[in-house]
C-alpha cells in the first residue's frame, strides 16, 4: 500500500467515525437524566420496602432521624462481619434518633435464609426486602455491603462501599449524621 493510499484510508476512517458520532448524538432538546450514584451532600433517594412481617418503611418518613441504609445479603462475608457492630451501635444510638434500615438484596439472596441470619446475629432493627432490586438500582449498588449514612434532613453524609465497617467508623459516621 502506497503512502497516498494509506492517507486516503485514514481520511475515510476519520470521516466514517465523525459521521457515526454525528448520527448517534443525542438531540439537544432532549432533557438529560441524572444517572450519578447517590453521594455525600445530596438528598437520599426515597424508597418504600416491606419487612418479612409485611410492615412498610418509607425512607422519607424518617426525616428528623439519622438513618443508616445498609444494603446486604446473607451470603456476603463482610456483611456478616459488620452486623454485630451495626447492632451494637443501633442499641447505643437508637434513643438519640438513629435508625438502621438493613435492606436485604433479596433479588440475589434467599428469602428463607433471612430469618436464620437475623436470629443468628440477634438483629432488632428493621430488615427490609428489596425483592425486585429497586433500591439496589436506585442506589447503583455494585458491591455488598453498601452503606449510606443520612442526616436528620435526609441528606447523605457518607457513603461506605464494602466492609466490614468497624465500631469506630460507625460511631464517627453516626455522630456526624446525628448533628
Amino acid at each position: 500500500m502506497t503512502q497516498s493510499q494509506r492517507i486516503t484510508l485514514y481520511i475515510l476512517v476519520l470521516i466514517a467515525g465523525a459521521a457515526w458520532i454525528f448520527l448517534n448524538a443525542a438531540p439537544t432538546d432532549t432533557p438529560t437524566v441524572n444517572t450519578a450514584a447517590p453521594q455525600a451532600g445530596f438528598t437520599a433517594p426515597d424508597f418504600s420496602l416491606k419487612t418479612p412481617q409485611g410492615e412498610t418503611y418509607t425512607l422519607s418518613e424518617l426525616k428528623g432521624n439519622a438513618v443508616l441504609v445498609n444494603l446486604w445479603a446473607t451470603w456476603c462475608p463482610p456483611c456478616r462481619a459488620e452486623m454485630p457492630a451495626i447492632q451494637k451501635m443501633y442499641n447505643e444510638y437508637k434513643d438519640q434518633g438513629f435508625v438502621v434500615l438493613a435492606v436485604n438484596s433479596t433479588i440475589q439472596d434467599s428469602a428463607l435464609e433471612i430469618p436464620i441470619f437475623t436470629s443468628e446475629y440477634s438483629l432488632t432493627f428493621p430488615i427490609l426486602l428489596d425483592e425486585v432490586g429497586e433500591v439496589s438500582r436506585m442506589y447503583q449498588v455494585r458491591s455488598l455491603p453498601s452503606s449510606y449514612f443520612i442526616n436528620r434532613l435526609g441528606i447523605i453524609t457518607e457513603v461506605v462501599i464494602g466492609g466490614p465497617m468497624s465500631e469506630a467508623l460507625l460511631r464517627a459516621r453516626i455522630e456526624e449524621a446525628l448533628k
